[in-house]
């Protein structure tokens, strides 16, 4: 088991990814079809990888599916790749999660939102204090949706949860970005994390947060290691152009509905022949007409 210190250098540099959760044709989980996902990505130099995470679609998974996918993950990747596994929902099911997550030998948490009612920022500080004192392993809160959180009460979360290791920014406020990196300093390993994180790669490299989490990296796993390689030596050239190759007509379909967020990593897996299956309600698969646009973009790419 990694240290919460050990993981917090770890998730301090690199790219990070999401894999996507494989599902068979009736919707089940696909333990053998994950199994060789996460050997194909493996070499390709993610510094850790997140099972069930929000591409993992998390929240559609049942608390037997999330044993399966973490157990799945943890035992294909050893001595490969740290796993980071999602936790979330209200505290005392996220609390049984990441205690999951622990006993599995996951090297950390990754706590996603508490989901649908509002809360003060003194009952989110709580509901991530509960979460952090249940387990030893690092956990990184996700600053995203209903789950936001201020510079003062991570500091204060920071003074009294010794393995909260890590801020994950969903949310793309500057300001508040730059507080927070400001009040923190080097406290926390800070993660980009709004979706397509590539686009934004570049202005947080600039405030002080270099390390993001790419989703495309599940079908273009290549790219998005040239891509990152190119943010880190400043390689504006090769940016810039893949912005405008890929990634922006990317969003472009990504854009066109509502939790295609997932889809559309999924259908790209699919594209490359690495079928994940279908997404789970609520979400719902791309169209034919979009799977063929997005399959042009791929395939300008060139191989993986």
């Amino acid at each position: 088991m990694l240290a919460p210190n050990e993981l917090k250098q770890i998730v301090s540099e690199g790219l990070l990814s999401f894999p996507i959760t494989d599902f068979d044709a009736k919707g089940d989980f696909n333990a053998k079809s994950y199994a060789a996902r996460l050997e194909w990505l493996a070499p390709y130099g993610a510094t850790a990888l997140f099972a069930a995470g929000g591409t993992g679609e998390f929240f559609s998974l049942t608390p037997a599916d999330y044993t399966a996918v973490v157990d799945t993950a943890v035992r294909t990747c050893a001595g490969k790749v740290p796993i980071l596994a999602g936790a979330g929902g209200p505290t005392r099911t996220a609390i049984a999660y990441a205690q999951e997550a622990q006993r599995l030998g996951a090297a950390g948490v990754l706590l996603l939102p508490h989901y649908l009612t509002e809360a003060s920022q003194d009952g989110i500080a709580a509901h991530v204090e509960e979460v952090c004192k249940s387990v030893d392993i690092g956990v990184i809160v996700y600053n995203r949706a209903n789950s936001k959180l201020n510079a003062e009460q991570l500091s204060r979360l920071a003074d009294r949860c010794p393995n909260l290791i890590g801020f994950k920014d969903g949310v793309g406020d500057i300001e508040a970005m730059v507080s927070i990196r400001r009040k923190l300093g080097d406290r926390f390993s800070y993660l980009g994390g709004l979706p397509t994180a590539e686009v934004y790669a570049a202005a947080y490299k600039a405030l002080g947060v270099p390390v993001y989490s790419s989703a495309v990296f599940n079908f273009i796993p290549k790219t998005a290691m040239d891509f990152y390689r190119a943010i880190a030596a400043d390689d504006q050239e090769t940016v810039g152009r893949l912005i405008d190759n890929f990634f922006l007509p990317y969003l472009a379909i990504r854009n066109r509905k509502a939790g295609y967020a997932v889809s559309i990593v999924k259908a790209g897996a699919r594209i490359v022949g690495r079928d994940g299956g279908p997404v789970r309600a609520p979400l719902t698969d791309l169209t034919g007409e979009e799977m063929e646009m997005l399959g042009t973009l791929i395939n300008k790419l060139g191989p993986q």
